[in-house]
């Protein structure tokens, strides 16, 4: 094994910014990121020819689309990367910006994640090798049938699961930012138009359009420019991974989950009780209950109790999706990885408002990406 982040020189997130996630509109990609690129940028009190290095997560708009976007904010010609990688696109490009900065090769950098839902063709289906599945197991599919599996093999209920989504839109209409903004009783939930199996639209997330953007720095960098290293969040730790082979009925989506919060959690020198805010990838409902748990947050088929009694709630042992999550934040893709970033940040710095977690010091940020990666932070206050 090699040197991880926490062994680096420490990394800050010191500016976050939005575009709401919303439904695709005329909005052009260069608004929709420019909109969350300069909210960061005076959120952290940077300007734009001070940062020294860019990374632009982005799933669906193509090559180098970066560069007409921040080419707006004026003459700077410091690097930028371009990163996909599925849902977890922003994730890979603040990990990998992060480790640029932990390096001492750059002391200020920018993340940005920006994507609208152009009709994009998958890498998959042009390598040239016949897929006997192709258009049998959608994601939805995928999901209403762990949707089944969860519910025998735990004895709980549909409206165990769906009160995921009721929790989540709660959130989501406390954050400006959310693509859907309206809380929900169970019974819409469950009433809402049926998807695949027991799933309704409800409980699924939406694939909209946005962007988010963060703005990292070393202790150097702060120093310099004289930010304000009291809103300074840390980056306590960041691990990445991608599937294996895994034995018959482990699933690869939980399992990847526990493994990359294992590693970041050690990195970070914390256990999962210490968590005060988790951002994970809750595309479909019954994601967030194997993941709270593979997480080590409780034991198997422990999640469904929890949530009824709170413990997932704003205020409660750990505010688990406080923006909304994908079910009601949004998942564009491109912007979801580092718009939960930005949202812990906001959480550790007590700036969350009516979502605010009351005392948060530690979080750990999730995201799968098609299943075959999964990417882990924590930031940290203490």
């Amino acid at each position: 094994m090699g040197i991880t982040l926490a062994q680096l020189r420490p990394v800050y997130v010191v500016g976050v910014g939005w575009h709401r996630y919303q439904e695709l509109s005329g909005t052009p990609y260069v608004q929709l990121g420019l909109t969350a690129v300069r909210q960061a940028l005076a959120d952290a009190g940077v300007a734009w020819r001070d940062v020294e290095t860019s990374y632009v997560g982005t799933a669906l708009l193509g090559m180098a689309c970066g560069r007409p976007m921040l080419s707006h904010l004026g003459e700077n010609q410091s690097s930028i990367v371009h990163i996909e990688n599925a849902s977890a696109s922003s994730s890979t490009a603040f990990r990998h910006a992060c480790i640029e900065v932990a390096s001492g090769m750059s002391d200020v950098g920018l993340v940005v994640g920006v994507d609208k839902p152009v009709r994009a063709e998958k890498a998959s289906t042009q390598t040239g090798i016949e897929d006997l599945a192709a258009g049998e197991i959608a994601p939805f599919t995928h999901f209403a049938l762990l949707t089944d599996a969860y519910m025998k093999q735990f004895d709980a209920g549909i409206d165990d699961i769906a009160r995921v989504a009721v929790k989540n839109h709660g959130n989501g209409a406390k954050n400006p930012n959310a693509q859907r903004q309206k809380a929900r009783t169970l019974e819409e939930v469950l009433k809402g138009r049926p998807v695949s199996g027991l799933l309704t639209a409800l409980q699924c997330c939406p694939v909209g359009e946005g962007a988010a953007a963060v703005v990292i720095a070393s202790e150097d960098g702060i120093r310099r420019l004289g930010l304000d290293s009291a809103r300074a969040v840390r980056v306590a730790a960041s691990a990445a991974i991608s599937e294996v082979v895994y034995p018959p009925g482990v699933g690869f989506d939980a399992e990847l989950t526990r493994r990359v919060s294992e590693m970041a959690l050690a990195q970070a020198g914390a256990r999962a009780g210490q968590l005060d805010v988790i951002e994970l990838h809750d595309a479909f409902a019954v994601e967030e209950l194997h993941y709270v748990e593979a997480m080590g947050i409780c034991g198997p088929g422990q999640a469904v109790r929890l949530l009824k009694e709170g413990a997932f709630d704003i205020g409660g042992q750990v505010a688990v999706n406080p923006s909304g999550g994908l079910i009601a934040m949004g998942h564009p893709i491109g912007p979801t990885g580092v718009g939960q970033i930005g949202e812990i940040t906001m959480q550790l710095r007590g700036e969350a408002g009516a979502r605010q977690q009351p005392g948060a010091t530690l979080g750990l940020a999730h995201m799968v990406g098609l299943g075959a990666v999964a990417d882990a932070h924590v930031l940290s206050r203490n």
